[in-house]
């Protein structure tokens, strides 16, 4: 069964705030509003560019959601 990004992106949640995976996992963990349900990059991505002000840029986003679409092919 495929988890939602939201599910995966929680487990690289860390404390070192030089990490930039870390810290877009504190954040999303953060965010009342992230759809928390979806697998689809082009609806998280909008939401984020849309209303995300935590994001600088979408750069992490897209090294993250490799990372999520790698870990659901194991």
């Amino acid at each position: 069964m495929t988890r939602s990004f939201y599910h995966y992106i929680l487990t690289l949640r860390g404390n070192n705030p030089d990490d930039a995976l870390q810290v877009l996992a504190h954040d999303i963990a953060c965010d009342q509003q992230f759809p928390k349900q979806s697998e689809e990059y082009h609806e998280i991505s909008s939401y984020l560019e849309m209303n995300a002000d935590y994001m600088s840029t979408m750069t992490i986003f897209d090294q993250a959601w490799e990372l999520y679409l790698d870990h659901n092919q194991t």
